[in-house]
């Protein structure tokens, strides 16, 4: 049994050794008012990437979480201000983190928290005037996603406040950090994501108070 423990321990810590060069702290001066950063960091070229949570303190930022590995869109990053819908790409750029999502009544998390239902859905339809919003009711649309997923994906989940204020028609919707598919093996249409019990701990870590972001790309 000893043998075993060291054995695991031995590959835990070289997973996360393995990811620490991908390690890269916010700026000195991003967002002076948001004092929790997630960092999402490409971990190469493909849609594999490291996230981070860090605390601004008085002598700088101070990482608390991570690294945890994580995917992104199946086209890896686009340079900020050029991300679309439909094109595989996650935003890069330093958007808020205000509300938080799931399957069930409440959550650990001092986010907004909002109940997904079978009656909630979240329109990708660029022609549709409530594309890029959540809606309860039958979507005025002919595109869009369910919030109460039958795959577990956003069985717990975080809005990333992307192109929500204001809209754009066509620069991207529905992009959130929610639960990874097969391991970390699959991308994402444009979202980040992760092991369930990671977003979990992410979640119960973030407080709209602190005024969080996230930090994606380079």
């Amino acid at each position: 049994m000893r043998v075993f423990f060291l054995f695991f321990a031995a590959i835990v810590f070289s997973s996360c050794s393995s990811l620490s060069q991908y390690v890269v702290p916010p700026p000195s001066d991003m967002a002076p008012q948001a004092r929790q950063a997630v960092v999402v960091n490409p971990q190469g070229k493909d849609f594999h990437a490291v996230v981070t949570g860090w605390k601004r303190m008085s002598s700088g930022w101070q990482r608390v979480l991570g690294p945890w590995p994580c995917v992104v869109g199946r086209k890896g990053f686009a340079p900020e201000g050029e991300k679309r819908e439909g094109d595989g790409q996650t935003p890069s750029g330093v958007f808020a983190l205000k509300r938080a999502f799931g399957r069930d009544i409440k959550i650990k998390t001092a986010l907004d928290y909002r109940e997904a239902g079978a009656d909630d859905f979240w329109v990708d339809d660029v022609s549709s005037k409530q594309y890029n919003l959540w809606v309860h009711g039958a979507p005025l649309a002919s595109s869009f996603e369910k919030m109460k997923r039958d795959d577990g994906l956003y069985d717990i989940g975080a809005v990333i406040e992307y192109n929500t204020d204001p809209v754009v028609a066509g620069q991207g919707s529905a992009i959130f950090i929610h639960v990874w598919r097969g391991q970390g093996a699959r991308p994402t249409a444009g979202c980040v994501a992760m092991e369930h019990r990671r977003v979990g701990k992410l979640l119960s870590w973030l407080d709209k108070n602190e005024n969080p972001v996230i930090k994606i790309g380079r």
